[in-house]
């Protein structure tokens, strides 16, 4: 009670003086003892424990051991953080008259309580890379191991610790001293013999007092010393290790980002990355989300973590056209931002969109540049993973109005009316009304562009086979909306157009639309005629007037002389509004001039004959329309 007393007045001294009285006396108790002591130091503090353990080692005899322990556990418990109570400690328990305490086989339990305690006393500044103080607690919990061979396996970690703390403080001579087998990795490392090292890790883990944790330590000291070889190799070997229930030195999801975030300092790791990413995704699915990653915000930044550097990994080698690779990084990414909730993901919509959209596209890309085709299980996978981006879609497009973001939503948008169409090209033609369908909803939506229009119009054009309904609708639509534009592009508008000629020229080839190709140029004409010099492209105006010109040729040969006409006069006024054309100009309204005197003279002939001029063919003598240049000649190269 008086001790009691003094110590709730703050005055120390007396208390100090009651604390002794007590110790005297033979009458009091062990236990009466031990318990004043924890009270006295929980107010005084470490600093008195020393004082206090000693005059306890003279007052107990048979209870010694216990009270050291719970003294020292007492001034653990008010803290050690500092490095200045660290030492206290273990000049505390370092003094023989303690430690003698501890003798005889009646106290094996303290002793072993003991070790653990000074054990993670140590433990604790080792992670805080007070290297000197730990390994002066790791030397003292020696003390309290006996020699038998229980107790080899525990001396044998102590050594092990302190070898490793002992390099870390570059005192050589000190680690030597603990060396065996297992610490002969960190001698390595530090002569930088990486593939030494990673055999005597090998080597340590036959050994019988092998403890995984052994595993993080040699990892931890081969990241000091920069070996990234031997850290990768120290975590792969853990990895191994890992199995259900079984208690491990780290969660495997830690060791599994160390590894991955090592692997990727160094060039040419992606397949080993991809392999990890991949048995991170098979644990997830395992042992469930919370289950691998953890609970609330610390699993959700494990997740989100694996899930970037999926989409991180995936836009790395993309760059580097390793499109095999970055189909499987992307295709895991959509798996982690897709693993969040049961409902897709939550706030992770977009990206998981995009991440689907991003593998198919790579896919695609990879085919395209191995040439080697897709097998029909991958394009069924393709058609799924588009098809589950496509619920997705709304979630892309940006609230605010910030163009950057719109353009990237855009991007998304295109790339899955793209794709979505090419996986539909691999079916029969059954398809095709889909693919129209596609194409039109997309040219509804706020995301097209005459660009867009474009690109889909030639890939619906040189399919096997060509979608033509497809191709004509996007071209002609790609061409409406350039015109509609404050500053229509006509470099997309001539692309436009001279696939639409083509696509046209095709379909006459059919016999299906015989003035699809005249009405192309005739709208190519009006456009050219309103336009200031140079605006239209020079090359795709050339090619217009050119080629309507040559088309002549082609229907005289049939024997369609006002066809004939008809395209050389076409040439003739495109090339009056192409620069690069008026050198010709004349020349060509020579020989219009000269085909149309030719043409009405065979006429008035066959008049005679009651025949119709369309219906000649050259005779001998006529002007010939397969000429090397002469005025006859209406083909232009």
């Amino acid at each position: 009670m008086a001790l009691h007393a003094w110590l709730g007045t703050g005055n120390l001294p007396e208390a100090e003086r009651e604390l002794e009285r007590l110790m005297a006396n033979a009458n009091a108790s062990e236990s009466l003892c031990v318990g004043a002591a924890e009270v006295y130091l929980a107010s005084a503090g470490p600093e008195a424990a020393r004082k206090v353990l000693v005059a306890l080692v003279a007052r107990c005899r048979a209870g010694g051991a216990a009270a050291a322990v719970r003294v020292v556990t007492k001034v653990v418990d008010c803290g050690i953080g500092s490095p200045g109570r660290a030492r206290a400690i273990g000049e505390l328990v370092s003094d023989e008259r303690v430690v003698a305490l501890f003798d005889g086989p009646a106290n094996t339990s303290h002793r072993g309580a003991m070790h653990t305690l000074l054990w993670n006393c140590g433990f604790e500044h080792f992670n805080a890379k007070n290297y000197d103080i730990c390994a002066d607690l790791f030397e003292t919990s020696m003390l309290y191991l006996s020699r038998e061979e229980g107790s080899r396996v525990r001396r044998a970690q102590c050594l092990r610790v302190l070898a490793v703390c002992y390099l870390a403080l570059q005192r050589l001579d000190r680690a030597h001293e603990f060396v065996d087998e297992a610490d002969k990795i960190k001698i390595h490392l530090q002569k930088n013999d990486e593939d030494e090292a990673i055999k005597q890790i090998k080597t340590m883990m036959g050994c019988i007092d092998f403890n995984p944790a052994f595993l993080m330590l040699t990892t931890h000291e081969a990241i000091a010393c920069k070996a990234v070889r031997v850290a990768v190799a120290s975590l792969t070997f853990l990895l191994g290790l890992y199995s259900a229930g079984k208690p491990m030195p780290e969660r495997e999801v830690t060791v599994l980002r160390t590894l991955i975030e090592l692997l990727r300092r160094e060039q040419g790791t992606e397949d080993e990355i991809l392999k990890y990413l991949r048995r991170a995704k098979l644990r997830m699915s395992d042992l469930g989300v919370e289950g691998f990653f953890g609970n609330g915000p610390v699993g959700a930044r494990e997740l989100n973590w694996f899930a970037g550097n999926c989409w991180n990994m995936g836009r790395r080698v993309a760059k580097e056209q390793k499109y095999d690779l970055s189909a499987e990084f992307f295709e895991l990414a959509a798996e982690f931002f897709g693993g969040a909730s049961n409902d897709e993901g939550d706030g992770n919509h977009p990206t998981l969109c995009k991440a689907l959209i991003m593998s198919v596209t790579s896919m695609l890309k990879a085919e395209e540049l191995n040439n080697s085709p897709l097998l029909d299980s991958d394009v069924k996978k393709g058609v799924e993973m588009l098809s589950r981006a496509g619920k997705l879609l709304p979630s892309i497009w940006p609230s605010g109005s910030v163009a950057s973001d719109q353009a990237e939503a855009n991007i998304f948008l295109f790339l899955h009316t793209f794709y979505s169409y090419q996986l539909l090209d691999r079916m029969d033609t059954s398809a095709h009304p889909q693919q129209l369908q596609l194409v039109k909803n997309f040219a509804s939506s706020k995301a097209c562009t005459p660009s867009h229009l474009l690109v889909l119009g030639k890939a619906a054009s040189e399919g096997t086979p060509p979608n033509l309904l497809v191709a004509e609708f996007s071209l002609k639509a790609s061409i409406k909306t350039a015109l509609a534009s404050h500053s229509p592009n006509y470099r997309v508008i001539s692309a436009a157009l001279r696939n639409l000629a083509c696509l046209a020229g095709l379909q006459d080839l059919s016999g299906s639309k015989s003035d699809a190709v005249y009405d192309v140029y005739r709208q190519a004409y009006q456009i050219v005629v309103g336009l200031r010099e140079g605006e239209y492209p020079c090359e795709e105006g050339q090619w217009l007037a050119v080629s309507a010109w040559n088309k002549s040729y082609l229907a005289r040969r049939l024997n369609q002389a006002s066809v004939g006409i008809k395209w050389m006069k076409m040439g003739l006024d495109l090339s009056r509004h192409v620069e690069s054309m008026k050198k010709y100009t004349a020349d060509m309204e020579q020989c219009l001039e000269y085909f149309q005197k030719m043409i009405h003279s065979e006429a008035g002939e066959h008049a005679l004959l009651g025949k119709n001029p369309d219906e000649c063919s050259q005779q001998e003598g006529a002007p010939s329309t397969s000429m090397s240049g002469s005025m006859s000649q209406p083909v232009l190269v």
